[in-house]
């Protein structure tokens, strides 16, 4: 019996370190990524702080929202973000724009709707990257266009001589440029709607191959290339606050999630995005280097 009763506290201590070590093995997370340069940034910032805390985490980016959200759904990612506007009107097909425009409605429909999906909404980042449709900024001076209604103007009478880049799925999405043109009552000839990647967009329009594009309110570039943002008039795009989503059965296993993350929804401003998108984009640094230096500066790792 002695030898019996030695034997169990041993293999206790035995299967104890055993669980302990696939315990931690099984502390891992896939965070996902869209495919422009604020959406490889986010999910190495909130990375490099999960990691911190001891999670093993693989990143995953360079899809499109659509591809992103099913990740989510289907485990393939355990969390990303996401932003309110794209959830609101892509996923849900809703158009209120009382909701859609004020930030704390549209987080709060999102939540509530979301979480019956198993999914939950975490602290939103606060700056908000909607989209815009960008001009240079002498020739916006010189056609005296300052809102998306005057370029709408200008476009009515004035139809083949504005060509306009956008990626595809700003040309399709409920919030895209078919439904600009609707609420703004104009109509670009199909001819004159240049189709490319997003991060080729800021290109073209720089070295004057068309004379509008689409953009992202945070982006460096428009800045550093002497763009300006045409007003949108008519409060048509919604608001797009980022927010990490994650899957509630991760959140279950990991409830300190929202603890680690939460640094960058306090801190995370609009001016300093567009400083991390134009090191990114402009300055040619690597991703997880700006990443780091960010959360450093902010005393948020050492």
């Amino acid at each position: 019996m002695k030898k019996i009763f030695k034997l169990v506290p041993a293999l206790l201590v035995l299967t104890f370190l055993f669980s302990g070590s696939v315990f931690a093995k099984d502390k891992s997370l896939i965070v996902g990524g869209k495919n422009y340069t604020e959406q490889l940034i986010l999910p190495e910032l909130a990375s490099i702080l999960l990691e911190e805390q001891g999670f093993d985490v693989t990143v995953k980016t360079g899809v499109g929202s659509v591809i992103a959200r099913k990740s989510l759904e289907n485990a393939s990612f355990d969390l990303y973000y996401e932003y309110t506007g794209t959830a609101y009107t892509l996923y849900y097909k809703q158009d209120d724009t009382e909701i859609m425009t004020d930030p704390k409605k549209i987080y709060d429909w999102l939540k509530k709707a979301d979480a019956k999906e198993g999914l939950v909404w975490l602290d939103p980042v606060q700056y908000n990257n909607t989209y815009t449709l960008m001009m240079n900024k002498a020739e916006a001076s010189k056609l005296d266009i300052k809102s998306i209604s005057d370029l709408g103007v200008y476009v009515t009478n004035n139809p083949d001589k504005m060509i306009f880049a956008l990626d595809s799925e700003f040309w399709e999405r409920p919030d895209g440029f078919k439904s600009v043109m609707k609420t703004y009552n104009f109509r670009l000839p199909a001819g004159q709607v240049k189709k490319m990647s997003v991060g080729l967009t800021y290109q073209a329009l720089k070295e004057g191959l068309v004379n509008s594009a689409m953009g992202y309110a945070t982006d460096g570039r428009i800045m550093a290339f002497g763009f300006v943002n045409l007003i949108d008039d008519k409060s048509f795009f919604p608001v797009y606050n980022p927010v990490p989503v994650i899957r509630k059965e991760i959140l279950d296993m990991y409830p300190e999630i929202p603890a680690i993350l939460k640094p960058l929804a306090d801190t995370l401003t609009t001016t300093e995005m567009q400083q991390l998108n134009k090191a990114v984009d402009i300055d040619h640094e690597r991703v997880h280097e700006v990443a780091v230096n960010w959360l450093k500066s902010k005393n948020l790792i050492k």
